[in-house]
């Protein structure tokens, strides 16, 4: 099975399945000298983890994180990251008298046409389970990211048809911690709960949007041609379960836009070039322009419905993926951010 590595000069190897031993990760490229301890990586993986609420999957999986290798007297060495968490509560009886079956828009068909086996307690390497790994790493992308002055978060816009529509500027991101769906308004976090709670009182599940917002990234990120930028960031979040659709700044809505309305115009303030607007998203021509970046994944319903199927499943998977979002933005981030240091502006 190819693909299971992501990244150029951070390159990052996931392994492990649903109800296998545990989930890990391999992080070839790490520079030496960061200071890294499992306490920088468990709070992402508490964020992201099963049992966290009523509104997620009721899996009790504490995910301790323990990091195998890489790292010395506090410090990283240079030499691949290893870390792991042990899977602890899988239940793979619920999944005996589905074995056979290939689930309604799940990758149990395709798995065993392309593989002629697979594992299909939880859905085996296909489960959301693996991007707990992608946490790790992403973690670890983030602290030499916020060293380098670069800030990566992400928050649920939304869910069914209820929208976020208050702009990035005016939304406190501390506030979207204190309400399990993880939208940083807390009116619109309160009826999206409630949506959420509906539905999986239901037996049904919903899906919608995560935005992705990166501040402080440095001009100069991103290559032309096929190694843009966005390029890069629509295939992260597009590996991403359960993702169905990837755009950044204006996106699909700068369709209904003129030129003379989308066109973002430079101007100079303190010594920094900087534009009016940033319907680009800060991002042109595949390179980062130093202005804010954004973009929206869009998460479809979970497939698994709770009516229907025996086990714990998520009814909405938006508020665990957020930390997901984060870690593979931070990935391309730090992976690009790296070759700018080996050639500089």
């Amino acid at each position: 099975m190819a693909g299971n590595t992501f990244g150029t000069l951070f390159r990052v190897t996931t392994f492990g399945e649903s109800h296998g031993a545990g989930i890990g990760v391999v992080i070839d490229g790490c520079p030496a000298g960061l200071e890294l301890a499992e306490s920088d990586i468990q709070p992402d993986l508490d964020r992201r983890r099963p049992g966290q609420s009523e509104i997620t999957t009721q899996r009790n999986e504490v995910d301790q994180v323990e990091i195998l290798s890489g790292v010395f007297e506090g410090k990283t060495t240079g030499a691949p990251v290893a870390m792991w968490v042990k899977n602890k509560d899988q239940r793979s009886q619920d999944y005996d008298k589905i074995a056979g079956e290939f689930r309604a828009s799940h990758a149990d068909y395709t798995y065993q046409a392309k593989y002629g086996h697979r594992d299909p307690r939880g859905g085996g390497r296909s489960s959301a389970r693996e991007t707990a790994a992608r946490v790790m790493a992403g973690s670890v992308a983030k602290k030499i990211l916020k060293q380098a002055g670069v800030q990566v978060d992400a928050f649920v816009s939304q869910v069914g048809d209820i929208k976020l529509d208050k702009p990035l500027d005016k939304l406190e991101m501390s506030l979207r911690e204190e309400n399990p769906v993880r939208c940083p308004e807390p009116v619109a976090a309160q009826k999206m709960v409630a949506l959420i709670e509906e539905v999986r009182d239901a037996g049904d599940t919903i899906g919608g949007c995560v935005t992705g917002w990166i501040r402080g990234c440095p001009v100069g990120l991103g290559e032309p041609v096929f190694d843009r930028l966005h390029a890069d960031l629509g295939k992260a979040m597009l590996s991403i379960n359960a993702v169905k659709g990837f755009d950044f700044g204006s996106g699909f809505e700068g369709i209904g836009m003129k030129g003379s309305e989308h066109n973002d115009e430079f101007f100079e303030k303190d010594g920094r070039v900087q534009t009016k607007t940033n319907y680009s998203g800060g991002i042109q021509g595949g390179i980062s322009n130093g202005m804010d970046i954004y973009f929206r994944v869009a998460f479809k319903p979970v497939s698994t419905l709770l009516k229907e199927h025996k086990g714990r499943h998520d009814p909405c998977v938006l508020p665990r993926a957020v930390p997901v979002v984060e870690a593979m933005a931070a990935l391309v981030l730090v992976d690009h951010w790296l070759g700018n240091r080996l050639s500089p502006l």
